[in-house]
């Protein structure tokens, strides 16, 4: 099974940039879509529906914010949005699709860059979805959640971290938070488990300055039940092109979806 997850920043700008044309050709199993900046009778068109394809969108409800998707080759046994608090289902933040054997989730924790209050807010609903994360342990199958969680784990996830330390994103009660659920929770970075290696980032400042050199940090994921650990196969970043400040995240499980 190949699960992509990809930051969209406004669909149709995605769109225009190329970001369908790429993903007819990645043989995809599951496409993970987050902030897509639109509703779905906006997206209606055979552009955002490519064949093959079923399509399913959890709108934000104010106009122009946020919102995610799940673009699926199989038919899904059931669909699920939002996770029960404010936050999440206000904005559109949660949509998650039931198969035999797997649940995939494409999902978006908001950033806390904004002001203190944005950060406030951000851990407060980090707080509220480890809560899921525990109830999702007690459940006989297996789950990824993929999508921008708006934080990066250690100092190889993060261009120039020294100085970082003190910026939404990095620091030490987000990463103390990613570190209780892939510790002591027991979930996996499914990216890390196969790619070890450093300066791989799916987000770049909106600068050619960043992207070309290669500054950025690593705030999508795709964590995964532990029983998954084994079916990591590959794990890449596509950098060939930019359809928005982030990229996409493919990982290959050895799953029969």
């Amino acid at each position: 099974m190949r699960v992509i997850t990809f930051n969209t920043q406004g669909i149709e700008q995605a769109a225009d940039n190329g970001f369908f044309d790429w993903m007819i050709q990645q043989d995809a199993d599951v496409v993970c879509l987050q902030n897509l900046k639109a509703k779905e009778y906006q997206l209606d068109g055979d552009r955002y529906h490519p064949e093959g394809y079923h399509a399913y969108f959890f709108d934000a409800f104010e106009d122009g914010f946020s919102g995610v998707a799940l673009y699926t080759r199989h038919l899904p046994k059931a669909i699920m949005t939002g996770l029960g608090f404010e936050q999440c289902d206000f904005n559109g933040r949660f949509i998650q699709a039931d198969f035999d054997k797997v649940s995939v989730s494409s999902m978006t924790v908001p950033s806390g860059l904004r002001s203190d209050e944005a950060q406030a807010s951000k851990m407060e609903y980090l707080n509220l979805f480890m809560g899921h994360l525990k109830k999702t342990l007690r459940k006989r199958r297996e789950f990824i959640f993929a999508g921008t969680f708006n934080i990066a784990h250690r100092p190889i996830d993060l261009s120039n971290w020294y100085v970082n330390q003190r910026v939404s994103g990095f620091l030490a009660e987000e990463r103390e938070w990613i570190e209780e659920v892939l510790g002591e929770m027991g979930y996996v970075d499914a990216f890390r488990e196969i790619n070890k290696a450093e300066r791989q980032y799916t987000w770049w400042p909106d600068y050619n300055r960043a992207w070309n050199l290669n500054e950025g940090a690593r705030l999508d994921y795709q964590l995964t039940t532990a029983n998954l650990r084994k079916t990591v196969k590959d794990a890449r970043i596509y950098r060939d092109q930019r359809f928005s400040e982030h990229a996409p995240l493919t990982i290959d499980y050895d799953i029969d979806i």
